[in-house]
């Protein structure tokens, strides 16, 4: 039979136990990237997320993979398949959405800096299930030969929003210098052959590993977009116009560190996350819970 003294001790113990998993617990809710659920393996190589207003998520795969668009529902499963007519993938990198729940395909993927058949499909009638696709082709308007020079790789794009009628595309910088530095253009909306004009940059930091923008989001209300890269956020808000990076900007660290390409809002607190399959390391959707 244990003494008095040796219970007060057990309890003390325990109390100590209670509070640290408590604190433990509520840290993870709060600051960590929490995980909902391994993908199923047809999205080993999810390379990009958005959400209609029928609150499902929708994904792409990248390169070498087919034209379809996942639907799955918030719990990372898939609830239908769909086959994306008259587009192919070359390299599908991200997906963004406008307020008619039209969705954008991304086929901007761009390793090499040489293609010349960079597109955007614009597709309508996803959750009607009357699927109408159509173009948007573009050049980048500072790029003068495919592939440059290595210094100047800085012609891949994995992230892009929809915004007043234009979509803003975020480069991933592929050159020997200045590779922190993302590249933002614009191109039209609307269907056609544009040239994309640059209007902005931003250095995300100095550390390649670090630096690269995979993925990007805007939130419904449309004033706070989020550039992803492999262990951070950039929180972009109180920007006019086009003047995207003239706001505030807050890096936000994940304390996690994989293959992160996929990204979209829940709502205004919450951010979905996706990364690709490593390893035996499967794919995973994560929620990040803003302050």
């Amino acid at each position: 039979m244990l003494g008095i003294i040796e219970v007060k001790i057990l309890k003390l113990s325990y109390l100590i136990l209670l509070m640290t998993v408590t604190a433990s617990c509520q840290k993870d809710k709060n600051v960590d990237l929490i995980k909902i659920n391994t993908l199923p393996n047809l999205l080993h190589e999810i390379s990009g997320i958005t959400m209609l207003s029928d609150h499902n998520v929708y994904a792409i795969n990248d390169s070498g993979n087919s034209n379809v668009l996942f639907c799955l529902n918030q719990k990372g499963k898939i609830v239908r398949q769909i086959k994306i007519p008259g587009a192919k993938n070359i390299d599908w990198e991200d997906l963004a959405h406008d307020q008619e729940d039209n969705i954008y395909i991304g086929d901007f993927g761009n390793n090499g800096n040489d293609r010349k058949d960079l597109v955007i499909y614009k597709v309508s009638g996803i959750l009607s299930n009357t699927i109408i696709t159509s173009k948007i082709e573009f050049i980048y308007e500072d790029q003068k030969k495919f592939p440059p020079k290595k210094k100047r790789l800085n012609f891949d794009v994995e992230a892009f929003i929809h915004l007043h009628g234009n979509l803003y595309l975020f480069t991933k910088n592929r050159g020997k210098k200045s590779k922190g530095v993302t590249k933002l253009y614009r191109v039209s909306a609307t269907p056609g052959k544009y040239t994309a004009k640059l209007i902005g940059k931003y250095e995300t930091c100095k550390n390649y590993s670090n630096c690269l923008v995979t993925g990007a989001t805007i939130n419904k209300s449309e004033d706070k977009i989020a550039l992803l890269t492999h262990n951070k956020v950039f929180l972009l808000s109180n920007f006019k116009d086009d003047n995207l990076f003239d706001g505030v900007i807050q890096k936000i660290a994940l304390k996690h560190n994989s293959q992160k390409e996929g990204i979209c809002f829940k709502n205004d607190s919450t951010l979905f996350i996706t990364d690709e399959k490593q390893g035996h390391k499967k794919a995973t959707l994560f929620k990040y819970i803003l302050k």
